[in-house]
């Protein structure tokens, strides 16, 4: 007689929501009130952008992630656009350079000073205009330097080089109706699309060609949302025709019929979903929930697995969500979500509970790194790449961010160290490749530094080589002991 296993087996079947103490909150922040269905928020491992009240105008804060507590109402903001700001997003390539959209129909670009705003900050690197109505929706090329994306109420889709500044492709007949959101696919060489019209589309942008269209995905009016996961599969969320709230999971090979369909509750706020990549689970959190769910997307029925539900008092008015490489790996964190209220910011904490202290790797997959995979001429030539991976077991240090500039022939700066002349990609503008380096007037001064710098050198990478082997002694012994408990040894 065989027994129908009951529980199924998942390492992240006890993940927990926490919020932080009070005075790790971000206090007195004057979050939006405009009427958009955007996240309002977007963080990154060194800052934490919300967009705020503004008179005469829209702005958004950009506060260091270690500046916590009392917001002054006087702290400087980013204050460039003319009308309200509908969406901002970080670059994932470079932690300094934010994107944003407003109703004053234009895209802006900024290059946020290294240490955070000590003034405010009223002229962008870029402007981008193109869209003849306020812009909703701005989203970066996951792999190739400098592409972004841009969705209007003028139901058109535009892409840009930042770096020069200019168009690179204009959709503008493949959706009738409002364009809720837009999510790329892992590699950058399609998105998908959800619409007010109730269609999910998946587009292929170089070539202006819809690749699969699924109408009525969510048959209910209220807004609906599609994003990518990575591989390859789209995951929606919208209403039903009695407006209960639904999940689906699609096969874009096969559109017909959902892989997967699941009812929630019957509230109205549109569901944002956050995806993990590397651990393929979906944070799910409604606008003006004051809850988070997540689950567990594989490859075994039915596809989409509940986890559990992060619940508070509080409701939502918008959330942003930490990149993996922003994470405590020591503390098994495994997500770190801003939540937006009235008047405050409040980190969320997803953590696995697990006795050991070592660095998981179960956990931590190699995620994708600053670096870019692709310039903007490779991608628009045609090449794809996947994102480049960087491991998160040693304590990862970005390099440092050089300053953004954008000319008509130049591309935006980047956080990679600057090549040697020799080096230099041909056809790269010299004003592009040049760096201007101050030599210190003191020599004598200067060699003893370097002296000093080179004994602390050696002893960081002597330090280093000793951790990497009890590291790895540790590993083994770890190994031995799982063997002995599984009764193998």
């Amino acid at each position: 007689m065989s027994f129908r296993k009951v529980v199924r087996q998942s390492k992240f079947r006890h993940v927990f929501g926490q919020p932080v103490k009070n005075d790790q909150c971000y206090e007195d922040i004057r979050v939006s009130r405009v009427t958009w269905d955007s996240t309002f928020c977007a963080v990154n491992p060194k800052f934490l952008a919300v967009i705020v009240e503004a008179s005469g105008g829209g702005a958004f804060l950009v506060l260091p992630l270690s500046k916590t507590g009392r917001i002054d109402k006087a702290y400087p903001t980013v204050c460039g656009h003319t009308g309200p700001v509908l969406d901002i997003d970080w670059c994932p390539h470079n932690d300094e350079v934010i994107a944003s959209g407003s109703e004053d129909c234009t895209v802006m670009v900024w290059q946020i000073p290294e240490n955070g705003l000590t003034s405010p900050l009223t002229e962008p690197v870029a402007v981008l205009e193109g869209h003849t109505k306020r812009v909703g929706i701005v989203t970066w090329h996951p792999t190739a330097r400098n592409v972004l994306l841009s969705a209007g109420c003028d139901n058109v889709v535009l892409i840009w080089n930042v770096g020069t500044a200019e168009e690179l492709y204009r959709l503008d007949s493949l959706h009738p109706d409002l364009i809720y959101n837009v999510s790329w696919n892992r590699n950058g060489s399609l998105f998908c699309s959800a619409c007010k019209d109730k269609s999910v589309r998946i587009i292929d942008p170089r070539r202006g060609a819809l690749v699969a269209e699924r109408e009525k995905a969510h048959e209910g009016a209220r807004p609906m949302r599609a994003i990518f996961l990575a591989d390859g599969k789209v995951f929606t969320t919208g209403f039903s025709r009695m407006s209960e709230r639904q999940l689906a999971l699609w096969d874009p090979e096969n559109l017909e019929e959902p892989m997967a369909l699941q009812e929630l509750d019957s509230s109205n706020g549109a569901l944002l979903p956050f995806y993990d990549p590397d651990t393929g689970v979906v944070y799910v959190c409604g606008k003006g929930d004051s809850s988070i769910r997540y689950f567990e997307i594989t490859d075994e029925p039915p596809y989409i697995h509940f986890l559990n539900t992060f619940t508070s008092k509080e409701p939502q008015r918008g959330m942003g969500s930490m990149p993996k490489r922003g994470l405590e790996v020591s503390k098994c964190e495994i997500a770190r979500f801003y939540k937006l209220h009235e008047r405050k910011c409040e980190p969320i904490v997803m953590t696995v509970p697990r006795k050991s202290d070592l660095f998981q790797d179960d956990l931590y997959p190699d995620t994708a790194g600053p670096e870019a995979a692709l310039e903007a001429e490779e991608w628009v030539s045609g090449q794809d790449a996947s994102p480049i991976l960087i491991s998160l077991r040693e304590a990862y240090v970005p390099s440092k961010q050089r300053d953004l500039k954008v000319s008509r022939r130049n591309v935006l700066s980047d956080s990679r160290p600057a090549a040697a002349p020799s080096s230099a990609r041909p056809g790269a503008s010299t004003s592009a490749a040049s760096i201007h380096t101050t030599v210190p007037s003191g020599s004598l001064a200067g060699a003893a530094e370097a002296g000093k710098l080179e004994e602390v050198m050696q002893e960081l990478r002597a330090l280093r080589a000793l951790v990497k082997e009890q590291g790895e002694r540790i590993g083994r012994l770890e190994e031995q002991l799982g063997r002995m408990e599984n009764g193998d040894a």
